[in-house]
């Protein structure tokens, strides 16, 4: 099978088109599915691996990507019939590694049907984004009907997807972004209000649209000198969700304010968790979001594919922040 390399830890260039042996297809007792891949989402995990900055999980493919959509070619069998697919079934998965390649095993807890409707570029679009999101602003975040939401950088693939769970679970949302256009892009997708936080103190206008009160939840891909700030937008009881660390890894807060509004800073990485703890967020998103994406209250938000052989341009772009919404690989 065709698969991108890394070569070396640096910078896009490093990616390479290569050929690898078919994996084995996944036996009976094995809760597996072999994937012929369509399609590869491409993530800002997948940029830092290929830089050196994250370690491949213990058992996880070297080879990057981490969600892809295409059709079942293989598998356990009986695991296959107990969650509803058959042979030949288009699907999608979140994978703890090997997704930019033609064929991809991936556990069937972490695979879910391609929605009605869309396509399979569309469909690897999905999983990194919906699994991490819904995982830290539904379950760690305690998201509510209701309450406000403020994320931070609204036009990456995770904040057009935060921006459409938060709208569709009923809460007021805030993004911010770097530019104007971004601004409309994320208002376009549904947010109440946009902040251009390149013009705009978000801290300031947060305070502003909230009247004072604060925002309930925060879901922060920044953290360093961000929390700090985060941490006056809040409400009482309201919650910090960090997911990256683009920012930098040291943060300060004032304790003070902490401890009298009784909030709650939290942070989490998907990939090394377990299969079972992934397998319970796609039963979720199989109950409560995938019916959306089918009748398209909420839909994929793509910017550019390319084809596999040029995931060093796909990369490229992703590190340009140029983008708004998700970047795809086709085989």
């Amino acid at each position: 099978m065709q698969v991108i390399e890394i070569t070396t830890f640096g910078a896009p260039e490093v990616l390479v088109l290569s050929t690898r042996p078919d994996p084995a297809t996944p036996s009976t007792g094995s809760g597996e599915l072999l994937i012929r891949v369509t399609a590869s989402g491409v993530n800002r995990p997948d940029v830092l691996q290929r830089m050196g900055h994250y370690p491949v999980p213990a058992g996880a493919s070297d080879i990057p990507g981490l969600e892809v959509a295409g059709t079942i070619v293989g598998g356990d069998e009986n695991a296959m019939r107990d969650a509803g697919f058959k042979l030949g079934d288009r699907v999608c998965a979140l994978v703890a590694g090997g997704g930019y390649a033609e064929l991809c095993v991936a556990p069937i807890g972490q695979c879910l049907p391609v929605p009605e409707g869309l396509t399979d570029i569309e469909a690897a679009s999905l999983p990194e984004t919906f699994f991490t999101v819904f995982s830290n602003v539904m379950d760690r975040g305690r998201l509510q009907k209701g309450e406000t939401l403020l994320i931070q950088g609204g036009t990456s693939g995770i904040g057009v997807t935060a921006i459409q769970l938060g709208k569709a679970f009923g809460a007021i949302v805030i993004a911010t972004a770097g530019s104007d256009d971004k601004c409309k892009a994320c208002l376009d997708l549904g947010a109440d209000y946009a902040i251009n936080y390149k013009s705009q103190d978000f801290v300031a206008e947060v305070k502003t649209i909230t009247n004072g009160r604060g925002v309930d939840v925060v879901l922060d891909m920044v953290a360093g000198d961000y929390v700090k700030r985060e941490v006056e937008c809040l409400a009482e009881d309201g919650r910090i969700v960090i997911i990256a660390i683009q920012g930098g890894t040291k943060s300060e807060a004032n304790a003070g304010l902490i401890l009298r509004k009784r909030l709650t800073i939290t942070g989490s990485t998907l990939r090394p968790r377990s299969v079972a703890f992934k397998a319970d967020i796609a039963a979720s998103l199989k109950e409560r979001v995938w019916p959306l994406l089918a009748n398209k209250t909420i839909k994929p938000v793509l910017f550019k594919t390319f084809p596999a052989m040029q995931a060093a341009e796909a990369h490229q772009l992703m590190e340009s922040n140029q983008h708004i919404g998700k970047i795809v690989l086709t085989w």
